[in-house]
């Protein structure tokens, strides 16, 4: 872990170099906030739409669950693919900088979604469909793998210690805005148009603007500059490397034998954020159709409201973070995610829509105390010279066990026991994991993210007197 900013000469907030200026610093959160935006719209767009029509588009031999089923399992191929767009972006993350690395992710989701708006259904080319779905859904899942790192990176590589977390976890908001214009977009089309219509034609009007956004999102992107954090560790290695100082061993490996402990608490971090987020916005979609018998305008128009609240508080959860830590309010979203689980299904289950869009509301209001500080924690817990690796690695594995197999788990736990009683366990089994994994770390949200050694070089601190460990980052 990062040295705690009272931990080393030179490593407190106030000795660290001066940051942007609030002008500027704004300018860099619009470039990311824009960014993630777009990629999260692409990203949920397709869960969205798995839920809604892929099953009868692109398995329509299916039993309707089992068809559902198996649209959730081409949704979960991107989360397959995450990892290893954690480790591409990652490495050359940590290479060549955060800026680049997020242009090129912003260019592969954008493309892939537009591609999938165009992609010819099982009634025209038959079993090839769902191939070329599922090989579009893989490159959505690495371009995502390798978003969320550099994007979180560059607002936290750029502020300052004591506001770290509001402005890291304005990136965050990224999801909800994206769940929100993803499902205002659906909402608005199966509003306007017939079923047959939107089965027809409307489902690919969302996917084709993605390419527009992605345009408007490179052009607020490319106007940012590098994380000024990034560039004087490149210049520190480079002076290093003209004196004849050893090369310096590939950021993966430097992640894997430095932070493995803090990949691990990364990762099971994740499993209450993920997976809960999962159950209220996809899952949801299936269980009041498959399991009330309402209609998808109402799981919709639920999830497009609570998505809007979420966006607003995800900022305050994370200014909350810098004043009490980021271990205090990440366990309070994963204790109240498992506390609320059961009351979120009895709510869904009166029927009513005001009932079901709180018990929506409330849920993802408590998801956003784990999501809004995750930013700033993952980006203290890594060095800078493998951050984007560590902070990557860490989220982007864990998926592949939390919100992959979410929508398909709690899917199957429906139907095999006809009620919601097991997928509210589930949801609290993963809050316990999480905890146990926050009890394993320490605070983070002290720390300089340019600290350094006296030499330059990442060595370890002296160990505190709880044992924890320590190390000093360049």
């Amino acid at each position: 872990m990062v040295a705690p900013s009272s931990g080393s000469a030179g490593s407190s907030p106030a000795a660290a170099s001066p940051g942007p200026s609030p002008r500027a610093l704004r300018r860099i959160v619009a470039a990311s906030l824009v960014g993630t935006t777009i990629e999260w719209y692409d990203f949920f767009l397709y869960g969205s739409a798995a839920a809604l029509v892929f099953d009868e588009l692109f398995f329509p031999d299916s039993d309707p669950l089992v068809g559902t089923l198996l649209a959730f399992l081409t949704y979960a191929v991107g989360f397959a693919a995450r990892p290893v767009g954690a480790l591409v972006f990652g490495h050359y993350g940590d290479r060549l900088g955060r800026k680049k690395l997020l242009v090129v992710s912003l260019l592969l989701m954008g493309g892939a979604t537009f591609a999938i708006g165009l992609l010819p259904t099982h009634a025209t080319v038959g079993s090839l469909a769902p191939v070329l779905l599922t090989a579009l859904r893989l490159v959505q899942g690495f371009a995502l793998g390798g978003e969320w790192g550099g994007a979180v990176l560059l607002v936290s590589e750029h502020g300052d210690a004591r506001r770290r977390g509001f402005w890291a976890s304005w990136p965050q908001t990224g999801a909800p805005a994206g769940q929100l214009l993803a499902t205002g977009v659906l909402a608005l089309l199966t509003a306007l148009l017939s079923e047959s219509a939107f089965t027809g034609w409307g489902w690919r009007v969302p996917f084709l603007l993605s390419g527009v956004l992605v345009l408007v999102g490179l052009w607020v992107r490319l106007a940012v500059d590098e994380s000024p954090v990034f560039r004087q560790a490149r210049e520190r290695a480079a002076a290093r490397a003209a004196a004849g100082a050893p090369v310096e061993e590939a950021p993966l490996r430097a992640v894997l034998r430095r932070h493995w402990r803090d990949v691990l608490v990364a990762m099971g971090a994740r499993m209450a954020e993920n997976i809960s987020f999962y159950v209220l916005t996809a899952f949801i979609l299936v269980y009041v159709t498959a399991h009330l018998d309402l209609s998808q305008q109402t799981g919709l128009n639920a999830v497009l409201l609570a998505s809007a609240v979420h966006f607003c508080v995800i900022p305050l959860w994370g200014a909350l973070s810098d004043r009490l830590g980021r271990r205090p309010v990440y366990c309070a979203g994963a204790v109240g995610v498992a506390l609320w689980i059961f009351p979120f299904f009895a709510l869904l289950d009166t029927r009513s829509f005001p009932l079901m869009a709180l018990a929506v509301t409330v849920g993802l209001v408590l998801h956003g105390a784990m999501y809004a500080p995750q930013a700033a924690f993952f980006s203290e817990l890594f060095a800078t010279r493998m951050r984007y690796s560590g902070a990557s690695i860490g989220a982007q594995f864990s998926s592949v066990a939390a919100g992959a197999p979410a929508p398909m788990i709690a899917t199957a736990l429906l139907a095999e026991f006809d009620g919601p009683v097991m997928v509210a366990v589930y949801v609290i089994a993963a809050a316990l994991l999480t905890v146990v994994a926050l009890a394993c770390a320490a605070e983070t949200s002290r720390r300089d993210l340019a600290a350094v050694g006296g030499d330059g070089n990442e060595v370890p601190a002296p160990s505190p007197a709880d044992g924890s460990r320590e190390p000093v980052e360049p």
